[in-house]
């Protein structure tokens, strides 16, 4: 089972700025209840889910592996078998506690690896084989040598924490295993590796065309769109650049530790941090033509999406909004939202880390509210600041419905991307959509028969 000195170093990371002196506190340890929100097992799935050439065993119950399955549209363009859409488990059953889970474990690995081939296997412990005490790490160890592909545990038990700590223990699991066990065929010095980015409804396809016009390679991405292949290789980079996703800051700060790799942290949802992602991404990588390059490019996309939102805008004039999506969403989406003219007057910060809150904050103002428990608190404030639009979860159209406002899906299972400036045109038409609705009025209004 995951070690507790290992929980212990994740949650108590240097390079975040909240924990960068004595006198901060790091993150916090979990408490009961800290799972309702994802936990640790889903959290690693989520950072490592978007690997389609690799199966994804999940060592536990069913009801694990349906839990978690397929919550994302994490696009691939693999052409041969994409294994996201197949869900792989053990099954572990009541005789398998008593009596160990490992055979069934060895089992359903050369079942998969004979059948299906993959470049690797990623094997997901879960509460139940944690406590059993399964040795997971054994026989993923006498597999991998026997088949010569990457066969791993991922031990992110459910309850060890909450899902932003099992996303960092998803990665360190890349870090031990693969990371640096491949020298790439040619290096630029454009590499990149873009970490955090699950491509969920091809948001990093946004924007990863302008990176090759720039000159820029992805080298690859931990984890969207991404190979097993490619994710060896990584340790080649010259940049790292965290899209969005601080949870994954730990890995960073690894990889600069072992091989000299800095990073940068950025966002591409919104026209402010698109532009800021591709100059901070240039002046990172030093070099001033491409930082001229850059520039012109930057100029010229806003100039031409200017002219396109310009309606939109004049349309958002006076329209208030409540946010409330997870982590790094509390600020990237706001941030996205004023470009077009709306006045986020509330967030969610309730799985944000320290940095997300920071950031929150930053883009709000003193006079935004950074909602803690936003299930109580979005109704009310709904009221007193005349919102005319919430932006959240599918669980919170209810509340939508009941106060009688418009509705946008922003979460993961939303069908279109808003990354990059061609997403940024698209969460305009949706929100235009959404506000012309009638749908959200009359369905709060007393039925006919009731009046």
């Amino acid at each position: 089972m995951v070690k507790r000195s290992v929980v212990k170093d994740l949650l108590n990371e240097t390079s975040c700025s909240h924990n960068s002196d004595s006198s901060k506190k790091a993150c916090e340890i979990s408490k009961p209840g800290a799972t309702s929100g994802g936990c640790a097992f889903e959290g690693a799935q989520i950072s490592l889910f978007p690997y389609s050439d690799a199966v994804h065993l999940v060592h536990g119950p069913q009801t694990c592996l349906g839990a978690s399955w397929e919550t994302r549209t994490t696009h691939t363009s693999w052409e041969k078998k994409d294994f996201t859409q197949m869900g792989f488990t053990t099954g572990i059953t009541t005789n398998d506690v008593i009596f160990g889970g490992e055979e069934r474990l060895e089992n359903s690995i050369n079942y998969v690896v004979k059948k299906y081939q993959p470049e690797a296997v990623f094997v997901y412990l879960t509460c139940v084989t944690a406590l059993i005490g399964d040795d997971v790490e054994n026989v993923c160890k006498r597999k991998a040598e026997e088949f010569a592909i990457p066969i791993f545990p991922v031990d992110s038990p459910g309850f060890v924490g909450s899902k932003n700590l099992g996303s960092r223990l998803g990665a360190m699991s890349v870090f031990e295993h693969l990371i640096g066990t491949k020298e790439p065929k040619i290096t630029t010095k454009y590499d990149i590796n873009l970490i955090g980015e699950y491509n969920v409804t091809g948001d990093m396809w946004q924007y990863s065309h302008y990176l090759d016009e720039l000159g820029i390679r992805i080298l690859s991405t931990l984890s969207g769109d991404g190979r097993v292949k490619d994710i060896k290789t990584a340790h080649r980079a010259k940049l790292n650049v965290i899209v969005c996703a601080k949870s994954l800051i730990t890995l960073c700060r690894k990889m600069e530790e072992k091989y000299d790799i800095p990073y940068v942290s950025t966002s591409f949802y919104g026209m402010r941090d698109t532009s800021n992602g591709l100059r901070d991404i240039a002046k990172a990588l030093g070099d001033r033509n491409l930082i001229k390059r850059t520039e012109k490019l930057i100029a010229r996309e806003e100039r031409a999406l200017e002219k396109v939102l310009a309606p939109y805008i004049e349309k958002f004039q006076g329209k208030k909004c409540v946010l409330n999506t997870g982590g790094n969403k509390s600020w990237s989406i706001l941030s996205a939202l004023q470009d077009l003219g709306i006045e986020v007057v509330a967030t969610s910060v309730r799985k944000a880390t320290e940095d997300d809150k920071e950031k929150a904050r930053e883009y709000i103002g003193a006079e935004g509210i950074l909602m803690e428990v936003p299930a109580k608190e979005q109704g009310k404030i709904i009221e007193e600041k005349g919102v005319h639009i919430l932006l959240a979860g599918g669980r919170s159209l209810y509340t939508a419905l009941k106060k009688r406002v418009a509705f946008l899906d922003v979460n993961q299972e939303k069908k279109v991307s808003y990354g990059g400036y061609n997403g940024l045109v698209n969460l305009a038409k949706d929100l235009e959509n959404a506000l012309d609705n009638p749908v959200f009025r009359l369905a709060g209004e007393e039925a006919p028969w009731e009046k």
